[in-house]
């Protein structure tokens, strides 16, 4: 007794330690140790109650007796201890409650705010915030929420100070580290802020693509720093260039001159952009604007049918933004995001007038020589209306067309532009659709069948993919272009080439366009079946492996055009693309029709070629292998060609394997099975290779899987 006694007092110690401990915390001058502190009591409060369940003790906190009922008088300062305690319970519910109360306030506070915030109203935004760490004080997304706003205005000091006390209620808080990342690099505080952004790396790896990007725009801008230090340095010395670059910006801030006085000026400070100080003393000096902002030259740009004069104007502007922007990366940025670049560089592309267009493509072709120019241009132009201005470029016949199809080919590879054509291809989707419907005798052939290639490789994304699949107009407008490709194969091969690609993707899509669709799709890839070219021969096959399933007719025309005999002359042939398709087309052949399984057989003498498949470290030719064997096992004394054969050991050794496949373990099973049902000496042979035990494992672990 007297141990449970000294373990009970010794227990209550220890809680009046603790408490102690807390009420400090609760009286702390930090709001987020006091919100701490609340949060620990409450803890504290079930605790305490589960260890006293746990301890046989049903009593609440405020009683410090512990059964059995006979213990002793307690003194004075147990009493006192006692009602301490219990006045401690009753004031941490209360704060608990009022907690929960101000959460709800805080919460809608936020939504607020944030509402303030979407429209553009800063100060409002933060004026919620604000009203709402009244509330809850260590709410974290209220200091970040209030810490972008603050950026916003350009109170940077305010917004770091903000990460750090959302850093105080959560030291894991990766959107604190990427605001004050922002801040201290608009504070120039370059190295602080790239130990930010690796912070959020070390708490999250998934965030290193972003990541990535934020230490590019450390390095950008402290480069740029370096750069205008210098500038002005030369500026300073009398440098005559960096003289003479200040001082033609001067002169074309003089408003309402004649335009041809603007294009002089400008082509004159187009010579002066040497190197990096000229660049730079034109964006310190607010060339851009000095030129985007002149009324004159905006009034050139906005001319739909463009005089002599005009054109001269934006192509003396267009020239010098080459020469600003050549090799400098912060020129770029400070162009691209100007806000009237979104739309006038993808207008001046889509010109009638040939000379602005083709500044306009050199322009952004020298911006997307880079990563960071490619992100520019995806995230900052209008990606709708410069697809649409660049496939425009396939009516010419020279190298423009290839010019702005690479550019394309270069944009296209980036993961912000593929998200953005997934989420705008009902937007794109006729302009792509008219690239498809363009004659190929009087287009750039070259050029097309780069655009068609770049059509493939989006479509390989399934959302895309459906979309492109979903249009009848488009799949009509690819079959359109594969009638006037076959007319001449040999001068068209690279465009039939990229559109047979195309094609193989939109019939991965289920259900396909339509039936009459696919049918006369397949008509066209069993002509192309007769082509000497291996590219087409293989993707004909590929296209037509996909579309024969779709529908029994389809089969019917293929295996009366030869389908079979020409498929295991291109398994005889070998080549791992060519065979997938090609047994492929064999499998849902044999599956459907009697004839395909006896042209098989007459034409496969003893299986060889598909016995041969069978040992591939392919799966899918492995599996489609056996599904064909097993359809030829249903042709009456076929199967006794095979008893000389280790046929049994192989598909039992495929049935009881790993494969990764389950198609591989099931269809060499079904195989086996016709094979034995054909043959009863095969089964005689399974038996004594305990196959039945191997099969009937495999079954259940494939109904498991």
């Amino acid at each position: 007794m007297a141990d449970n006694q000294e373990k009970d007092l010794q227990k209550f110690l220890k809680n009046v330690d603790e408490i102690t401990s807390l009420i400090q915390e609760m009286n702390s001058d930090d709001p987020v140790v006091q919100e701490k502190a609340i949060l620990k009591t409450e803890k504290r409060l079930l605790l305490t109650e589960e260890d006293q369940e746990e301890d046989g003790c049903r009593t609440t906190l405020n009683k410090t007796m512990i059964s059995p009922p006979q213990a002793p008088v307690k003194n004075a300062d147990e009493i006192n201890s006692e009602a301490f305690l219990a006045s401690m319970e009753k004031d941490a519910k209360e704060r608990a409650k009022r907690r929960r109360e101000n959460r709800v306030l805080a919460d809608a506070l936020k939504e607020k705010g944030n509402e303030a915030f979407v429209r553009g109203d800063y100060e409002t935004a933060i004026l919620c915030y604000s009203e709402g760490l009244e509330k809850l004080k260590d709410m974290k997304v209220l200091y970040t929420n209030r810490a972008q706003a603050y950026i916003k205005l350009g109170d940077y000091q305010k917004a770091v100070v903000d990460c750090d006390w959302a850093l105080k209620c959560d030291e894991k808080c990766t959107k604190a580290y990427f605001h004050m990342g922002k801040a201290h690099l608009a504070l120039k505080n370059y190295s602080v802020s790239r130990e930010c952004f690796q912070k959020m790396l070390e708490i999250n790896p998934q965030l290193q693509t972003q990541v990535k990007g934020y230490l590019n725009q450390v390095d950008l801008r402290e480069k740029a720093d370096l750069q205008e230090k210098e500038a002005h340095k030369l500026l300073d010395a009398g440098k005559n260039t960096a003289v003479t670059t200040k001082n033609l910006l001067e002169t074309l801030s003089k408003p309402d001159q004649n335009a041809l006085f603007y294009a002089g000026g400008i082509e004159i400070l187009t010579e002066m952009m040497k190197d990096c100080t000229e660049q730079t003393l034109f964006r310190t000096h607010n060339g851009f604007s000095i030129i985007s902002g002149n009324e004159v030259i905006k009034r050139c740009f906005s001319t739909a049918g463009k005089d002599t004069v005009e054109e001269t104007v934006c192509v003396s502007v267009l020239r010098l933004w080459q020469a600003v922007c050549s090799g400098n990366e912060e020129n770029q940025r400070l162009l691209v995001t100007r806000p009237d670049s979104g739309r006038l560089l993808p207008s001046l592309l889509a010109s009638g007038v040939l000379t602005i267009q083709e500044q306009s493509l050199a322009l952004l072709l020298q911006l997307a020589q880079t990563e960071n120019g490619r992100s520019l241009i995806i995230s900052h132009l209008d990606l709708t209306r410069l697809l649409g201005a660049l496939v425009s470029f396939l009516e010419f016949s020279d190298k423009k067309a290839n010019s702005a199809m690479g550019l394309l080919t270069d944009l296209a590879l980036e993961e912000g532009f593929q998200v953005w054509f997934q989420a705008n291809l009902p937007d794109v989707l006729p302009a792509l659709t008219g690239v498809l419907k363009r004659d190929p005798t009087v287009t750039n052939t070259s050029a097309l069948s780069q655009c068609i290639a770049i059509m493939g490789n989006l479509s390989a994304e399934a959302a895309a993919r459906r979309q492109m699949s979903a249009s009848e107009e488009f799949g009509d407008a690819c079959l359109g272009l594969m009638a006037r490709c076959e007319e001449d194969v040999d001068l068209f091969r690279d465009i039939m080439y990229m559109l047979l690609g195309l094609l193989m993707n939109l019939c991965l899509q289920s259900p396909l366009v339509s039936e009459v669709w696919a049918t006369e799709v397949s008509r066209r890839c069993m002509s192309l079946l007769n082509s000497q070219d291996g590219g087409i021969l293989t993707r004909a096959a590929g296209v037509l492996s996909r579309t024969l399933s779709s529908s029994l007719k389809i089969v019917e025309e293929a295996l009366r055009a030869g389908v079979v005999k020409k498929m295991i002359k291109f398994l005889r042939a070998g080549g791992q693309t060519a065979s997938r398709y090609a047994v492929k087309t064999l499998a849902i052949c044999t599956n459907s029709y009697h004839e395909a399984r006896e042209e098989v057989i007459r034409l496969d003498k003893k299986f060889s070629v598909l016995m041969t498949l069978l040992s591939s470290e392919d799966e899918v030719l492995v599996g489609n292998a056996a599904l064909c064997l097993g359809n030829c096992m249903e042709v009456p004394q076929v199967a006794s060609t095979l008893l000389k054969t280790d046929i049994v050991q192989v598909l039992l050794k495929l049935a009881g394997g790993d494969a990764q496949k389950t198609a591989v373990q099931l269809n060499a099973g079904i195989a086996l099975g016709k094979l034995c049902t054909a043959e009863p000496r095969f089964a005689v042979q399974l038996r004594e290779l305990h196959g039945m035990e191997i099969l009937n494992s495999t079954v259940k672990h494939i109904k498991d899987s």
